[in-house]
């Protein structure tokens, strides 16, 4: 005879995750490293290596956390609950435009009407800004490039060519990774930094994050490559590289909104 509790799970197409500790140590894990950083900050010995200890443990965390989700999707993922994880996800990337957003707002109050403090002009006295065709440019066609690869992929789902999906998935993780090394040699090569002003802060601020939304969206690509050679995914359930994909299009669009304006029109 069936109990109460069964009946009722049977009544909704949801699945009910079992009771996890990880979030509760993930969330330690993640207060300990804001404790290591405040206590660098103030110039105390075991800074870094509370850091560093943090850091370790809040890997071990989120990788055990999300080893559970995997072996939850591939067996108690419904219609209904890949419906809702993909409305999670565009929520997520709502929330992220709006975090950029914020930093073009920035830069076009600031570059649109520069105060006198910064002689009324922009970009201020004193910056030698970066050539928007030299290296900008380039990254930016590593950028579309990798979404392509990355589309090409994508669409090879709908064949079941598993060589096709990983050869996109391996060329757009190397165009991310070049790309990341490109904005890094830009940073050590350019004549100005966070500290010169709202023009350095501005700059370094949204190109930074963004390079920091291309290492995540790289890790992503990395672990979706990694679960497509141990066949977790299939033609019609494979919502976690949909949401990688996803992602990286969206880092994309805001590279392109980056060059358009602080590159080329900023300059």
């Amino acid at each position: 005879m069936k109990s109460i509790v069964d009946i009722k799970k049977e009544q909704h197409p949801f699945h009910l995750v079992e009771k996890s500790p990880w979030p509760f140590f993930t969330s330690l894990a993640v207060l300990q490293l804001i404790l290591g950083f405040v206590m660098i900050l103030r110039n105390k010995n075991p800074g870094f290596i509370t850091m560093l200890v943090a850091l370790l443990f809040f890997i071990f965390c989120l990788y055990n956390w999300f080893n559970d989700i995997v072996i939850e999707s591939r067996s108690h993922h419904t219609y209904q609950v890949r419906k809702g994880l993909k409305m999670g996800m565009k929520l997520f990337i709502v929330s992220e435009i709006m975090f950029f957003f914020a930093f073009f707002w920035a830069f076009f109050y600031s570059s649109i009407s520069p105060s006198i403090w910064i002689g009324g002009v922009w970009p201020p006295k004193g910056i030698e800004v970066i050539n928007a065709w030299g290296l900008p440019f380039f990254n930016t066609i590593l950028l579309l490039s990798s979404g392509v690869t990355l589309t090409w992929s994508h669409c090879a789902f709908a064949i079941g060519n598993r060589h096709i999906i990983q050869l996109g998935l391996v060329l757009t993780i190397l165009l991310g990774i070049i790309f990341t090394l490109c904005q890094l040699y830009e940073y050590k090569m350019s004549n100005f930094s966070i500290d010169d002003g709202i023009y350095g802060s501005v700059f370094y601020l949204a190109t930074g994050f963004h390079g920091f939304h291309v290492f995540i969206g790289t890790v992503f690509l990395i672990v979706c490559l990694i679960r497509i050679n141990l066949n977790h995914f299939s033609r019609t359930h494979h919502i976690g590289f949909e949401a990688a994909a996803w992602y990286w299009h969206f880092v994309d669009v805001v590279w392109i909104f980056l060059w358009c304006w602080i590159y080329v029109w900023g300059s």
